[in-house]
């Protein structure tokens, strides 16, 4: 290497040092100073790892003065440059500057640059950075957007009405499924197309204490959002970093207890700029006409400030159509402003669900149903469609005709656009339940201890019922025996049994509190060897992971896991088909939520339900009530709570007493009231509505679209060499199962979305839906696009060397393959990334600049090339540098036109996209007054901003490979 005082080098090692200027020479040796980073460096002469910096006419450079000169000419004179030029801001000719006066920070970003200073980076590099640029392009553009990447089963009435919502600016809408439809993961969803799309950046979710874990969990697990638990400790710690600790987070959650408890704490949320509010079990917001509670006007006020609001609740009719009104009000105080005119337009859209009904079923529809769709379309609109479903049509026209005709009757639904409702009657899937009560004789250890511990009690019913519901709790912390509950409580001798016949089967066991499950778990180990684990409260969330993981496993796994009332909340056991009631709950909804865990969508296998109880205690009163009185173990009971509620004090005084006679009456009122309320609920079915919720067609039509994508082999070769660049550890552990963790040889400290301790990860959905302890990779990970980001953040793969093996071209070819991108600089919530997100344009240009790209498809060429060592590319790199200057600047005219093509594409995309649904939606207006005013007003303040952001699209230079062709 020549080396002159004076001249500028740059470390190919060390990069980040800035430019190097030789400053001291021997025989042997070279210094360079990095006066950038106040560093030398001492380097052996023959073979120092530098580059020497060089700069050719065209190129701007900046003096160590701060002025900028745009070079025209090089001299040179005992090794070191002079360049001469036009000074930038002077605009003065002429001017010299000594490349020894270079800034010390000037650094080589742009490609050409980077190729020129001897950065060359490795072929492999250039390819995965290409095909990263690429798969984030299409990716932005794809319509299931933030659909593909939660760890949820692929369910069509799930994904439909997310696919509805949470495309939509500020959705308010009211999320009514049936309790195993999946409201949460509806919700979660929305979120996650929502925070996708940046159309909400700060989301607030309330939610009832009890509740809080299991959305914290649902968020991390299934969708990757971090929520942070916001409670008065919390707040108190956040005060050190804001006035208002809610605006230290962009996803919180709280108890609408803690907003109610804390008024102080309530005026800083409301204070707080939110994108989105959530609100879960809104139907316990009590509301009368003069009489809001407390907590409806908490969520009222938030619901006035923030844009997008969810309100997720049990079905309406359940609760009363006051109820159902107020829930309607909150997110549109000015369309819902009376309840009787409410009243009277809900009972007008009864004959359109019966013409729809008739529509959907094939019949043919009647003089009077014709006259009620009339009434709600235009005659001119409908009579067309009627003439092809009554005339001699084909078949196919015929199902067209009634698809149109039922499409338009759900688009002007009354409450079709801000209430989504699916009940298990409309819904196909769901496995059969098999009950099985057992009785078994009360052991008299507890008949001993339960009377004297009774007598002591006083009149304290609800010490009574809590010792007969749970007499083992009792027995454990009163007596004083050295027994053990579980060493005569014949229901766990019943449970070892159970276990011990059902060998091949997993079995979820329930109870209600943790020490219980904890004694039970014990005692399957110790008194039979049962592999057993369990899961409750006071454990962490990585313990619980561990047992969840533990009890999922197939080979070598728990046979059992048994639960405290934690275990029927935020996890889902689908994969088992056998449930234990230890104990049963007082709620009929906590119930329901036990059974919820297996009886799902998704579930292949019927579900076996085991209620063993001891008789003649208030054990049996619970258990038949539920049984034979609401039927509650073998059927979905949505009106369990109604029941309860008009039942419960003559319940609780049975509970106390267990009076035989007392019981047949109250199981004899509880079935006929359950009947009276059922028939009413079904009468009250609005089947116009749960079609609009269900999709239909289109919603099978995204499942199949999201299933085409999944198991996906581009993503998974794209991540295994992704995280190889990035520096990653990975460890195949069979089961289709990676670990992936940090190394010390990583490109920067710690990787996006990776914990410090690693993770485990599944390309396959099944894997990642029966084992909630492994991450699932898909293009929407975190780990996925937070590393497309870091490697293009990085420079990663912008300037590359390779070789072509090819006799039937001359040695010495070359062919430059650049990289442009078009990018709308513009937030993301201004919706560009719908319709020009940033976008690739490859190049492939020969010796005389023309582009070969349409004939040289990249990934095929990609596999003809050979990489080249850095010393064989600066070689090669100098020797045709001045041809490179000049590909670069024909491929400048070349790349114009491609920009120009892509701008009005987008522009056309967009008008016919926003277009078609402003038009829609402005239609609509005149028949359905659930369309806000703000939503039109929004829709064309988009199509006018879009325009502009789309001609001011700029495009530049991203990457570029030099080619050279070889015969060896």
């Amino acid at each position: 290497m020549a080396f002159a005082l004076g001249q500028r080098w740059i470390s190919d090692t060390e990069s980040d040092l800035g430019l190097g200027t030789v400053v001291a020479l021997d025989d042997r040796t070279v210094t360079l100073m990095f006066a950038a980073s106040e560093e030398n460096r001492v380097y052996a002469r023959h073979d120092a790892p530098v580059t020497r910096v060089i700069f050719h006419a065209g190129d701007t450079v900046d003096c160590q003065e701060g002025w900028t000169l745009l070079i025209e000419e090089v001299s040179e004179e005992g090794g070191v440059l002079t360049y001469i030029g036009t000074r930038q801001d002077t605009q003065e000719p002429h001017v010299e500057l000594r490349e020894i006066f270079l800034s010390h920070q000037i650094r080589f970003n742009k490609p050409q640059d980077k190729l020129f200073a001897g950065q060359i980076d490795r072929m492999d590099n250039f390819a995965l950075r290409y095909r990263a640029l690429l798969n984030q392009h299409q990716q932005h553009k794809s319509p299931m957007r933030g659909l593909c990447g939660g760890r949820v089963g692929l369910i069509a009435h799930q994904l439909y009405i997310a696919y509805e919502v949470g495309r939509r600016h500020a959705p308010r809408v009211l999320l009514a499924d049936e309790v195993g439809l999946g409201k949460t993961i509806e919700a979660g969803m929305i979120i996650h197309q929502q925070v996708l799309a940046g159309r909400a950046e700060r989301i607030l979710v309330v939610v009832p204490e009890t509740l809080q874990y299991q959305w914290l969990v649902e968020m991390m697990r299934r969708f990757n959002l971090h929520f942070s638990i916001f409670d008065e400790e919390r707040c108190i710690e956040s005060q050190s970093e804001g006035d208002n600790p809610f605006e230290t987070q962009q996803y919180v959650l709280c108890s609408l207890d803690f907003l109610r408890q804390y008024p102080h704490r309530f005026s800083q949320a409301k204070a707080a700029n939110w994108d989105l509010m959530v609100v879960d079990e809104a139907h316990h917001l009590a509301w009368e006409v003069d009489q809001p509670s407390l907590e409806y006007q908490i969520v009222e006020a938030l619901a006035q400030q923030i844009s997008g609001v969810l309100l997720l609740t049990a079905t309406p009719e359940q609760l009363g159509r006051e109820s159902h009104f107020a829930r309607l009000r909150l997110l549109d105080p000015d369309r819902f402003y009376d309840f009787e005119t409410f009243i009277q337009e809900e009972a007008s859209y009864e004959p359109v669900a019966e013409a729809v009904s008739e529509l959907a079923e094939d019949r043919t529809l009647s003089d009077e149903s014709k006259n009620h769709i009339v009434e709600l379309l235009s005659e001119q609109d409908v009579e067309p469609l009627f003439r092809i479903i009554d005339g001699n049509t084909s078949d196919e026209d015929k199902v067209s005709a009634r698809d149109e005709l039922i499409g338009n009757l759900m688009d002007r639904h009354g409450t079709g656009r801000v209430l989504f409702r699916n009940t298990r009657a409309s819904i196909q899937g769901f496995p059969q339940r098999y009950v099985n009560l057992i009785p078994l004789t009360q052991p008299q250890e507890y008949i001993d201890f339960i009377d004297q511990y009774i007598a002591s009690l006083d009149s304290d019913h609800r010490l009574k019922i809590e010792s007969g519901m749970f007499p083992e709790s009792a027995y454990h912390a009163q007596a004083h025996s050295s027994q053990v509950w579980w060493m005569f409580d014949p229901r766990v001798s019943w449970l070892i049994e159970k276990v011990k016949s059902k060998r091949s089967d997993k079995i979820l066991v329930i109870a209600a509190k943790a020490e219980t499950a904890l004694q039970i778990e014990q005692a399957l180990r110790e008194r039979e060897g049962i592999r057993a684990t369990v899961f409750h409260e006071g454990m962490s969330i990585i313990e619980r992971d561990k047992a969840a993981a533990y009890f999922a496993q197939d080979e070598g796994g728990a046979q059992v896991l048994v639960c405290s009332e934690i275990g029927s909340e935020g996890r889902n056991f689908q994969f088992a088909s056998q449930l234990v009631m230890f104990d049963l709950p007082m709620n009929p909804d906590l119930l329901e939520q036990r059974i919820g865990r297996l009886d799902r969508i998704g579930q292949k296998q019927d579900v076996e339900i085991h209620v063993p109880y001891l008789q003649g205690t208030s054990q049996e009163v619970i258990a038949r009530w539920y049984h034979e009185g609401l039927n509650a173990f073998a059927e979905t009971c949505p009106t369990g709570n109604a029941v309860f509620e008009s039942c419960a004090e003559r319940l609780m005084a049975l509970l106390a007493s267990s009076d035989e006679y007392s019981l047949e009456d109250l199981i004899t009122d509880a079935r006929k009231m359950n009947h009276d309320l059922k028939a009413a609920l079904e009468h009250g079915r609005d089947r116009l509505l749960e079609m609009h919720s269900h999709g239909g067609e289109k919603a099978e039509q995204i499942v199949r679209e999201i299933a085409a994508n999944d198991g996906d082999t581009e993503l998974v070769a794209f991540a295994l060499n992704l995280f190889d660049t990035i520096g990653l550890n990975q460890d195949d552990r069979g089961e289709h199962t990676l670990v992936v963790t940090p190394s010390e040889h990583m490109m920067v400290p710690s990787y996006p979305g990776l914990p410090y301790e690693g993770a485990t990860i599944t390309f396959e959905r099944e894997t990642a839906l029966s084992r909630e302890d492994i991450h699932f990779m898909t293009w929407e990970h975190p780990m996925i696009q937070g590393g497309i980001d870091l490697l293009l953040s990085e420079g990663v793969g912008t300037s590359a060397v390779s070789l072509l093996k090819n006799k039937a071209l001359p040695v010495g070819t070359i062919l430059l393959e650049l990289v442009y991108v078009v990018d709308a600089q513009a937030p993301k919530r201004s919706g560009i990334g719908r319709f020009l997100p940033k976008t690739p344009i490859r190049l492939m240009l020969d010796a005389q600049g023309n582009d070969l790209s349409s004939q040289v498809p990249f990934e095929g060429f990609n596999r003809q090339l050979s990489p080249v060592n850095r010393h064989l590319a600066n070689k090669l790199v100098t020797s045709v540098q001045q041809d490179v200057h000049q590909l670069i600047q024909t491929s400048e005219v070349v790349v114009q036109e491609k920009v120009e093509s892509i701008r009005q594409a987008a522009q056309q995309e967009m008008e016919s996209v926003l277009n078609r649904e402003l038009e829609r939606l402005q239609a609509l207006k005149a028949v359905n007054s659930n369309i806000r005013d703000e939503e039109i007003e929004i829709l064309g303040n988009q199509i006018s901003a879009l325009s502009v952001l789309i001609q001011q699209a700029q495009y530049q230079l991203d990457s570029l490979r030099l080619i050279v062709v070889s015969h060896q």
